[in-house]
């Protein structure tokens, strides 16, 4: 994907059997980079952040589902990155993190957006104009609600509160399962599916419960 911003280092990884994006973001100046839902692969996401002359500070899940954090461990071992999470995740964390916070990498600020609905625990992280949006929101389409801890007017709310950003703002999901591999808040409003009836709460839930 190459660079948004000259001090950033952004890369999109297709990784695992269940067509997951993992992400590599990076700070040029110190060094310092982040890796978002690591699905495995973990010597070809090593291997790019030594391209890059990166030293992985930190691992970033957006929710606790198995195929986003397959990898942690391992990266964990190999990195000694400390694993960020929403404080409503129940698995192990170095930081805990809540709706607001920032966390720091370099130069970098990664705004931390609660955004629950597929899971209670899940996020959404804001990079200046960049949205990695999980399984909250793909291309096209949005996180399925009928899991465990899954609720579709969480969802909505969530989704309601993703699409006030600026129509600008550059889509990253955690699945390639869209016609393209990112898209923009602008787009989606256009030709989501699930967007369609986002005005409305019980339309938008009776379109997701099916």
């Amino acid at each position: 994907m190459g660079k948004e911003l000259p001090e950033m280092i952004f890369i999109q990884m297709l990784i695992g059997d269940m067509n997951n994006f993992t992400y590599l973001i990076g700070d040029e100046d110190s060094g310092l980079a982040v890796v978002v839902d690591p699905a495995g692969g973990v010597s070809r996401i090593i291997r790019e952040a030594e391209k890059h002359h990166l030293k992985i500070a930190y691992i970033i899940n957006t929710h606790t589902h198995f195929d986003h954090i397959r990898g942690n461990e391992e990266l964990v071992l190999r990195t000694g990155a400390k694993i960020v999470m929403h404080k409503r995740s129940r698995v192990a964390k170095d930081l805990s993190v809540k709706d607001g916070d920032v966390v720091e990498v370099g130069s970098l600020k990664i705004r931390i957006i609660h955004t629950p609905g597929h899971t209670p625990e899940s996020v959404c992280l804001l990079i200046d104009k960049n949205l990695l949006t999980g399984d909250a929101l793909f291309v096209g389409g949005c996180g399925r609600t009928d899991l465990e801890g899954g609720s579709s007017e969480d969802l909505y709310n969530s989704l309601s509160r993703l699409m006030r950003l600026d129509s600008g703002v550059r889509i990253y999901p955690g699945h390639n399962y869209g016609n393209r591999p990112y898209s923009t808040v602008g787009y989606e409003k256009r030709h989501n599916y699930a967007l369609k009836s986002i005005k409305n709460k019980d339309e938008f839930v009776r379109s997701i419960e099916g």
